[in-house]
């Protein structure tokens, strides 16, 4: 299926987009207009979609230079929502007192209406939305019911024109999601392979295989990979040291971007720039490291000239 037909865009690059810097993170300290627009022009030069997670302050700012400046980037913005029950199966902590959990359904019915009055908004910009990201696999420590996930869709579905999906690892659209699936207009996948231990001679034929394993299941929906990257660097934790560095990311990258040209799939690479705020404070830690950019917004060997000579 084609995704320009579906979602009625060029064919293009995509990628996914957090612009917080050294000391900047989510709800506390957010990117400026001016570091906003220099990360903005830096993407513009290859890429001609991104992806935002939530509709924060930082994407409004992202929605305000795009506007402001002219820029020819068209966004899928996404809904971040939070916990509404408890998952003792996330190893991290992902359970909350029902004082929380109250009041993260009431949070996340006003992010959904974010979403919907950006959306309203910036028309023009906005080419799909996303009522929620990695909120329904196993592990998650922000888990919602996928009833409930089907109800802000609907919600989104009747308030705004764009087309509607919902970001979540490929596993569960294999069997979890399949209700969900039937009120999207498209399925997101994310698909890491080095987080399953495959190394760089493994991770592209992995890559496939994920996909081809939801095409298959759902063979009559658009399927977008909303995630696919490779980590630069690792403290041993759930990635080999051995399995991560600049030039496996950059063959990943190469192969990554060749397929999803000839086979025609809207991909969104994750990410553009390091997140520095991600993860515990061992700076070594692979959460840190999935951009194709460092933190200072220099280039990493996959996004250096030579690369395409």
């Amino acid at each position: 299926m084609d995704y320009s037909e579906v979602l009625k865009i060029p064919h293009g690059q995509a990628v996914c987009y957090s612009g917080y810097r050294d000391g900047q993170r989510p709800g506390e300290k957010y990117p400026t207009y001016e570091e906003v627009k220099e990360d903005l022009q830096i993407i513009q030069s290859k890429w001609k979609y991104i992806r935002l997670y939530s509709c924060d302050t930082h994407s409004k700012t992202v929605l305000e230079v795009i506007e402001q400046e002219s820029l020819s980037i068209k966004v899928m913005l996404g809904a971040f929502i939070e916990a509404e029950v408890n998952n003792a199966n996330c190893p991290w902590g992902g359970v909350y007192s029902d004082e929380q959990l109250t009041t993260n359904k009431k949070r996340n019915l006003e992010e959904i209406n974010r979403l919907i009055a950006f959306a309203n908004q910036y028309p023009h910009i906005v080419f799909s939305l996303s009522v929620g990201n990695e909120a329904c696999v196993d592990w998650t420590d922000h888990l919602v019911p996928v009833e409930k996930v089907i109800e802000y869709t609907r919600l989104v579905k009747k308030k705004a024109q764009q087309p509607v999906t919902f970001c979540e690892n490929y596993v569960p659209w294999l069997d979890k999601l399949v209700p969900l699936a039937k009120e999207l207009d498209f399925i997101s996948i994310h698909t890491y392979p080095v987080w399953e231990y495959k190394n760089i001679h493994e991770g592209m034929s992995y890559t496939i295989e994920n996909y081809e394993a939801i095409q298959e299941k759902h063979p009559d929906k658009l399927i977008v990979i909303t995630e696919a990257g490779w980590a630069t660097q690792s403290n041993g934790l759930g990635i080999p040291r051995e399995n991560v560095n600049q030039e496996t990311q950059k063959l990943y990258f190469k192969e990554l971007e060749r397929w999803c040209a000839n086979e025609k799939v809207l991909t969104f690479v994750f990410e553009a720039f390091d997140e520095s705020w991600k993860g515990s404070n061992d700076p070594d830690e692979p959460e840190k490291h999935w951009g194709l950019y460092t933190i200072d917004r220099m280039p990493k060997l996959a996004m250096q000239p030579a690369m395409y000579k």
